[in-house]
């Protein structure tokens, strides 16, 4: 019962309609900072050597808000509804050298503070960096020691908040001689009128906020996915309604009709009806991949529609971080479902070591890149480190949620799966596979495969990167939906034209390969992160790379899941159909 009561209190996010009384104290809360091109490189406020209480309380965060890096503490400001105040002393500091070459590093590093009022955001720089040309070349810090606090309201509510430095002189850090210094701290606080009511407060104080705003539609990057993925559905189309009418009126003469015109060497995919059936190695690990590869795409369109209605904060990520691990966690009975399924269908036996293999797939390769991350934050002391409660309530939500649900889907999809139904016979003897040139090599079919769905989305790739790895703001979730599509189109196209070159070559080993061939589109996608990471944005450091790289490479992992889900079932209904619509002999 406590643990259910936990996981509530940490999994729902609720903003409240609060209204304060005029000199009623409003509640502020230091949160984090950080170096502001490293989006994912943050620390606790009170981690610097600034402005702190005796005793520092937190508050209680929702499991959201926890993945997010935050965390809340009450901070010392003063702040009461609807009265202005003017050059408070918030404390006075008596820093060290130690002190003040934190600070020093703090704001060559660009590092951003902030503070959540009311549940908004409020964001400002630590200092001020002041570097001069070449020659005479000039580098001096400087450290803002006063706060501007500009509120708006709207009858007894807060809408806005944002804070400046202006109307202060900074302290010169590069003046100080003598240790210990005394740096006196203080804030002013502005209250203004507004008729924007409170439903449209998140939006307002977005427009006026710390960073960039929403990223606008791009047209070019929907066109030329557009164009695309009509060229290709065209060319799919071609084949099956004209070269495949072809090879029909060849393979399907009968035995009294001009048989003697028939090249006995020219069969193609014909000769080979008695092998394309035939179940692949490993059918385990096939069967965990295709069963990942369905949950990921169930778990993609649940996010992507949850966003479309609008059930997401779109200011703050933890509604979405609380949203993506629920439906982890939910969807994965459809793993389990598809997997033992197509186990079953495939002719596997030992379908519970089938269900230990999907339910880990994913899981283990994700928790160990996560430690790895994990114990790196930790060990910087960033507050992207995890918590031992919500790393054990996580664990919790996988073993009591996640793994039952495989094995429920696991059994219901060994229990309601039928035959396989292949329209042709396999024989006991398979047929030797004819050599093939370079040009029909698995590498060249990889490269095929995964540039084309690549080439799909690399425009809007950039502005995926700089929403999860940068500043910007992504609101398009009907853009992405259509991209998302234009994606999976574009993965099944060219895997049924792989496809059926492979055959028309008397290969019949389609089973890998057309997985491979379309998942190895995550490796294009790990190449241009490295050239992002080097050449699109700002961030360094250790910490901030191996958590760049580890949960990118975690991403193209789930890339290559999905898409090779749906290169294989293209290919497989492309198959059936072909040979059903062949007379066999």
């Amino acid at each position: 019962m406590m643990i259910i009561k936990s996981l509530i209190t940490l999994v729902i996010t609720v903003s409240p309609v609060v209204a304060y009384k005029d000199g009623e104290r409003v509640p502020v809360y230091v949160n984090k900072v950080g170096p502001y091109f490293n989006p994912h490189e943050t620390y606790h406020y009170y981690s610097l050597p600034v402005c702190r209480p005796d005793k520092v309380e937190h508050r209680s965060l929702t499991l959201g808000e926890v993945l997010d890096g935050d965390r809340m503490a009450v901070a010392m400001y003063d702040i009461k509804f609807n009265q202005n105040v003017k050059d408070i002393v918030l404390c006075a500091e008596s820093l060290k050298l130690k002190d003040i070459d934190e600070l020093r590093h703090a704001i060559e590093e660009l590092y951003y503070f902030e503070f959540i009022l009311d549940d908004l955001p409020i964001r400002g720089f630590i200092g001020h960096l002041e570097e001069s040309g070449f020659l005479p070349h000039t580098h001096k810090i400087h450290l803002w020691t006063h706060l501007n606090f500009n509120i708006e309201y709207n009858g007894n509510e807060v809408i806005t908040a944002n804070v400046t430095t202006s109307g202060h002189e900074p302290v010169d850090l590069d003046e100080i001689k003598e240790y210990p210094v005394e740096v006196k701290f203080t804030y002013s606080v502005a209250w203004t009128k507004t008729n924007v009511p409170h439903s449209e407060r998140l939006t307002k104080n977005k427009a006026e906020g710390f960073f960039p705003k929403s990223l606008e539609i791009h047209w070019l990057s929907i066109l030329n996915s557009s164009v695309l993925v009509f060229l290709l559905i065209g060319f799919v189309v071609i084949i099956l309604m004209r070269i495949l009418r072809n090879d029909f009126q060849r393979y399907n003469v009968s035995d009294e009709e001009n048989m003697e015109e028939l090249d006995q060497d020219d069969y193609g995919w014909k000769i080979i009806h008695s092998d394309v059936f035939r179940f692949p190695g490993h059918r385990a690990l096939l069967c965990s991949i295709l069963g990942n590869g369905c949950q990921f795409l169930a778990l993609c369109f649940g996010i992507i529609i949850m966003a479309l209605l609008g059930m997401f904060n779109v200011h703050r990520h933890g509604s979405m971080n609380t949203a993506a691990v629920l439906l982890y966690a939910l969807t994965c009975c459809v793993a389990g479902y598809v997997s033992n399924s197509m186990y079953k269908q495939i002719n596997g036996e030992k379908w519970a070591w089938n269900l230990v293999l999907t339910a880990s797939l994913f899981s283990v390769p994700f928790f160990v890149i996560w430690s790895i991350v994990n114990s790196i934050a930790w060990s910087y002391q960033s507050t992207q480190a995890l918590p031992f409660t919500t790393v054990l309530l996580l664990m919790l939500v996988w073993l009591l949620v996640g793994f039952p649900l495989t094995v429920v889907g696991g059994i219901f999809g060994k229990n309601w799966t039928s035959g396989f139904d292949a329209p042709c016979r396999t024989k006991n003897i398979p047929r030797e596979i004819p050599t093939v040139p370079w040009y029909r090599s698995a590498p060249v079919y990889m490269c095929v495969g995964g540039f084309l769905p690549f080439s799909a989305i690399s425009v809007e790739l950039y502005y995926i990167f700089a929403t999860l790895w940068g500043r910007e703001q992504y609101t398009l979730y009907g853009i992405l939906f259509i991209i998302f599509v234009i994606l999976l189109s574009v993965t099944a196209s060219i895997s049924i034209a792989l496809t059926y070159f492979q055959l028309a070559a008397e290969d019949y080993r389609w089973w890998w390969r057309s997985l491979i061939s379309a998942g190895s589109t995550g490796l294009f996608v790990f190449v241009y992160a490295l050239f992002y990471y080097h050449k699109r944005s700002n961030m360094s450091g250790f910490l901030q790379g191996v958590q760049f790289f580890g949960y990118t490479l975690l991403a193209c992992y789930i890339f290559f899941l999905m898409l090779g889900t749906v290169s294989f079932f293209a290919s497989l209904k492309f198959i059936k159909y072909i040979y059903r619509n062949l007379k066999m002999d």
